[in-house]
């Protein structure tokens, strides 16, 4: 199974505050000797209320750690601005009869679907436990590439399609270390299409199972990776030592370990469903489930996916570990 891309919403500790700040906002008196009561209504637009929940419902979805009490409180009226602003579109749009038109209702109801489907996953992954203090460890220790010894590397790449014969050529070159210049030339030499590239590359922005094998090399060094489409020759060209401490990595790595165990546990409980549960293709899907031909194969691919540089602060590193180490795809 390969790292989680799915993030799973969590209630921050902020809330609490916005939810606080905002309600001493509301408070309301009918006298000066009356008893302050807060209020759970923000604001009406005409009959219709905006409530404290929807505010912090949307709050919830943006990154409000750290926020003072002041700026949660002008976060709080910006959003709840915007929510004025929709109701007065959704009135407009009801009152015209838009929520009848079939393009609508259909968007309508694949939005209920997606919320479902998504309430479903994250009761699901919710029911995960989350690793030990000695898991995270262990896993530090177990992958020094990304963090004790984490380099920044400048590759370059060429790629080209699968051939007979081929692999063994550009190994000889990968042995040689030769510059991906001369690679290159005899590729043309021999009317062989490729393509290339260079990038600077974190070590968390490596596929992880490549990661090793990139990591053994020096710089000037190069190894070949092979597909069933393509062969790929990579070069470090250089590299840079940029180590992450582990204080600083086990709260990430937490992170990485839960959303990868969530993920898990979503796909295996869809796969025990499609098991119990009869899908029938119809149509020209019935066709391609049949065996009719396949499309054609996609062009060669980089055995790195290219990126546009690669950050070696440590905020950037740590984000990328929040996310699920990203390039462990």
């Amino acid at each position: 199974m390969t790292t989680s891309s799915i993030h799973f919403g969590r209630f921050r500790p902020m809330h609490a505050l916005l939810a606080a700040s905002l309600a001493t906002g509301l408070l309301a008196c009918s006298s000066k000797d009356d008893k302050k009561v807060a209020t759970q209504v923000a604001a009406k637009v005409g009959s219709e209320e905006i409530s404290v929940h929807q505010i912090n419902q949307v709050l919830s979805r943006a990154n409000t750690a750290g926020a003072s009490p002041q700026a949660a409180q002008a976060m709080s009226r910006e959003v709840l601005e915007k929510l004025i602003d929709q109701q007065l579109a959704v009135e407009q749009a009801t009152e015209e009869k838009l929520h009848r038109s079939p393009e609508v209702v259909a968007q309508i109801e694949a939005a209920r679907r997606d919320i479902l489907a998504r309430a479903y996953m994250q009761k699901i992954a919710g029911t995960v436990p989350k690793p030990t203090p000695v898991e995270v460890k262990k896993y530090y220790a177990e992958h020094p590439q990304l963090f004790s010894e984490r380099r920044i590397f400048n590759v370059q790449e060429i790629v080209v399609a699968a051939a007979p014969g081929l692999v063994q050529q550009l190994r000889s070159f990968a042995a040689a270390s030769k510059p991906v210049i001369d690679v290159a030339n005899w590729l043309k030499s021999k009317n062989i299409k490729f393509d290339g590239g260079s990038a600077t590359r974190a070590a968390e922005q490596i596929p992880l199972e490549r990661l090793a094998q990139i990591h053994a090399l020096k710089d000037g060094q190069s190894l070949v990776l092979e597909s069933p489409q393509a062969i790929t020759l990579v070069r470090v060209a250089s590299s840079q030592s940029s180590p992450v401490a582990e204080a600083a990595a086990l709260p990430r790595i937490e992170q990485f370990l839960t959303n990868q165990r969530a993920s898990e546990a979503v796909a295996a409980k869809i796969k025990e469903l499609r098991a119990a549960t009869k899908v029938t293709y119809m149509g020209e899907f019935a066709k391609a489930d049949a065996g009719t031909p396949a499309a054609p194969a996609p062009a060669p691919a980089p055995a790195l996916a290219p990126v546009s540089a690669a950050s070696s602060n440590a905020s950037d590193y740590t984000s990328a570990i929040e996310k699920g180490v990203a390039g462990l795809k």
